[in-house]
């Protein structure tokens, strides 16, 4: 092999180095040598590594191209030249659907995002044209609409909740879909989409919390921007109130399982913590905003410099020193880890 033969070849160089300066040309050597074989057991590791642990580099190569060196290993090469094979294909077949499109667009993002959760590796399917289209069509609904003349005509509607998409797929597929691809697909999707950042305030990715991270949390959250406050209402189908949004996004975005419950409910499974120690993703909690039954009132998601992503009406950004949020405020607090 030639690693084995690289690494004799070093010893025996750095034995016949004799001065300081010989060390210091040889040490040149030795890196050069073995740098390339490094980067190899580095990619090997990370293609090995699994479905909840998706190489970054594997998942940038195959959602925005670049070049792909012919020193990495065939079978890591070959994962991604099927992967953007199938996602030109995904294309062709979104560019259909959305030409249908009059209330939104489908996220591509998202396809591929869950496309690459099922399929990056040996198990990769081979599809046609045809079953493109269809794992394509798991993401829409299709309503027939009043051309105004005598007439109708076909409207691709978005699917907005994920758990409706996840059920077409495996009805499509034949295959149940299970809580690490769909971890594993909220990761990628962020990844790939807005790499590791939020767009709204450019803060780094946090440290991982529970099953997810601060950009899956952020990621889950912004599909909801604009979506009217309902009271009670704790799903897309329904939009939110604040403690319902909380918990939506806490739990669909694989950070933390956080049942429905009320405002003060979500308080009482916090540890408290000062605003100097608030982190993003952390919780922000207000009082009296309304009359209710519990101390805690209002819940938004803190985002830092100042901000929170909250169910306000309608779910937005707001900035948490305003006369009325600081009139209000009751404290930050921390879910577990």
């Amino acid at each position: 092999m030639a690693a084995p033969a690289a690494v004799l070849a070093v010893k025996a160089t750095l034995a016949a180095a004799t001065d300081k300066r010989g060390r210091m040309a040889i040490a040149s050597v030795v890196a050069a040598i073995l740098t390339p074989f490094i980067l190899i057991v580095v990619v090997i590791m990370s293609a090995l590594s699994g479905t909840t642990a998706h190489n970054n580099a594997a998942v940038d190569l195959a959602f925005h191209g670049g070049y792909l060196s012919s020193r990495l290993p065939s079978d890591y090469r070959m994962y991604i030249e099927k992967m953007r094979g199938s996602f030109t294909d995904l294309d062709m077949a979104l560019s259909d659907i959305n030409a249908m499109a009059e209330d939104g667009e489908v996220d591509a993002y998202r396809v591929k995002a869950i496309f690459y959760s099922l399929f990056f590796g040996a198990d990769q399917p081979r599809m046609n044209e045809g079953e493109f289209r269809e794992f394509a069509d798991c993401f829409v609904t299709y309503e027939e609409r009043d051309d105004g003349e005598d007439g109708t005509y076909t409207v691709a509607i978005p699917i907005p909740d994920l758990e409706t998409v996840y059920a077409n797929l495996a009805v499509a597929l034949g295959q149940s879909v299970t809580a690490e691809d769909k971890s594993n697909a909220q990761r990628i999707y962020v990844l790939a989409k807005y790499g590791q950042v939020s767009p709204e305030n450019s803060l780094p990715l946090a440290a991982a919390m529970g099953d997810g991270s601060y950009a899956a949390l952020i990621a889950e959250g912004e599909q909801f921007l604009g979506y009217p406050y309902v009271f009670g209402g704790s799903t897309p189908q329904t939009s939110f109130d604040c403690s319902g949004f909380v918990c939506w996004v806490y739990t669909q975005s694989g950070v933390y399982n956080l049942p429905r419950t009320t405002a003060t409910g979500i308080y009482n499974q916090c540890a408290i913590v000062s605003r100097d120690e608030a982190e993003p993703g952390d919780l922000i909690f207000f009082t009296k905003t309304y009359v209710c039954a519990g101390p805690v009132s209002h819940v938004g998601i803190y985002v830092g410099n100042g901000k929170m992503l909250h169910c306000g009406s309608p779910i937005q950004y707001t900035n948490i020193d305003t006369n009325y949020w600081r009139e209000h405020f009751y404290g930050f607090g921390r879910l577990p880890s």
